[in-house]
């Protein structure tokens, strides 16, 4: 028996996150039944994962994440500070700030147009 399906992390009546109460063993068909802690890594959308993969495989080299996502350091930055928020875990003011500041600064050197600086500046707030 060998699940195919990929692991529900919402309810789909009330949307609530689900818990993982159970465990089989797909070989000999034994359950475990209880409350199981999983990783900030279950928090994540399927695009969410999609990054993270990418991430890893360019062994976090930002520079590579551009290349092969065809994106620019700032979108690179939000993406991976969506992440790290969706699994749990804060992003500091500062951090913040010098994030701001670096949007910034690629807009006066013309990198970013306003217009992809301000998409930039709204995918970061919209999952706070």
């Amino acid at each position: 028996m060998s699940a195919k399906h990929r692991l529900p992390l919402t309810c789909p009546a009330c949307n609530e996150t689900m818990n993982v109460t159970e465990l089989t063993c797909p070989e000999c068909n034994t359950r475990i039944q209880g409350e199981f802690s999983t990783s900030g890594l279950f928090q994540l959308t399927p695009e969410q994962l999609q990054f993270v993969e990418v991430f890893v495989r360019c062994r976090g080299n930002i520079k590579e994440v551009e290349r092969d996502l065809k994106i620019s350091y700032p979108t690179v930055r939000s993406r991976l500070d969506n992440v790290i928020q969706a699994m749990g875990y804060p992003i500091s003011e500062t951090e913040e700030d010098e994030y701001s500041d670096r949007i910034l600064q690629s807009l006066e050197t013309g990198e970013l147009t306003f217009e992809q600086a301000m998409d930039i500046l709204r995918e970061g707030n919209s999952n706070e």
